[in-house]
């Protein structure tokens, strides 16, 4: 069921707060290297994050994640595939990857350097072989860049989906059919936001991470809230600037973000964490930031 008003999804969700039946985090994670490290021309179209009058290292960036990747592992199993000097912008792999538990499922992106990611054979063939995953590649007459725009609760099958100009109607909703939701959530966001990953992140099921300013009404971020009872951190400005927003729960126990983004939270919201039985764990992401994502957008997970 796709509804697109917060009167329609409080009537869909019953007053009530929908049971978690499914898992609520990853078994393993995948990452793909940032080899040939550069800004992509094309998506600072759309993606104001990017830092464009910022020279890049690629040596910095690949020693980025590769201490990345030695942290997750940390947490759960991690993969990394090799990145691809002709695609800078594959070192976020959650915007093109996803799985659900029979299948791998390919998004369709709005930019042709980004398409070109969508057409590599290695990464699907490696779940075909070894995951027994079905592939499931979403139609090109839509957009929609999976785990980017689409927030989902995996415990509740909710999907939190907003529209820009990286997914669109059409998008979100072969996206709810492509990971078999419940219930999604379509909504605008602000101007200049270009993926919602970069201003909500469901935590394990039991907290959400939110910036009520980046919703054109702002109702949407409150009703969500509803779902989370008293667990929500409500961003300021400086945090979600600072990508706190892109962080994401990869174990019951463990969130992460990059270093910056961990350095901008408040006390409060730090408290708040620990309180809901959350450990933070961070990484610095610094030259990798410069393209306009942070940690969870180079974390594509495996159910």
């Amino acid at each position: 069921m796709i509804v697109d008003s917060p009167a329609a999804f409080r009537a869909a969700v019953a007053k009530s707060v929908p049971a978690v039946r499914y898992p609520t985090a990853a078994r393993a994670a995948f990452l793909v290297t940032p080899l040939g490290f550069r800004l992509a021309e094309e998506s600072a179209r759309d993606n104001r994050y990017m830092q464009t009058t910022q020279a890049t290292s690629e040596a910095r960036a690949m020693a980025e994640h590769a201490e990345l990747a030695r942290r997750l592992a940390m947490t759960l199993p991690t993969l990394t595939f090799p990145g691809d000097p002709s695609a800078p912008d594959a070192v976020f792999p959650n915007n093109v990857f996803a799985t659900t538990t029979t299948k791998l499922i390919v998004g369709s992106m709005r930019h042709e350097i980004r398409r070109k990611e969508s057409r590599r054979a290695d990464i699907p063939l490696f779940f075909a072989e070894f995951f027994a995953l079905q592939q499931e590649r979403l139609p090109a007459d839509c957009v929609a860049e999976l785990t980017g725009p689409l927030i989902i609760d995996r415990g509740r099958s909710i999907g939190f989906c907003g529209l820009t100009e990286r997914c669109n109607a059409k998008g979100a909703a072969a996206m709810d059919q492509a990971f078999e939701l419940d219930l999604t959530f379509t909504f605008d966001l602000q101007a200049g936001e270009y993926h919602t990953n970069v201003v909500m992140s469901v935590l394990a099921s039991r907290a959400l991470v939110i910036h009520a300013g980046s919703f054109v009404d702002p109702d949407v971020p409150q009703t969500i809230a509803e779902i989370y009872g008293e667990r929500v951190i409500w961003l300021e400005d400086a945090e979600k600037a600072a990508f706190a927003g892109n962080c994401i729960a990869l174990s019951e126990r463990d969130v992460w973000m990059s270093d910056r983004a961990a350095a901008s939270l408040t006390p409060r919201h730090r408290a708040d964490l620990e309180g809901w039985g959350f450990e933070l764990r961070s990484a610095p992401l610094d030259e990798i930031e410069k393209a306009g994502g942070s940690l969870r957008c180079c974390v594509a997970e495996i159910y």
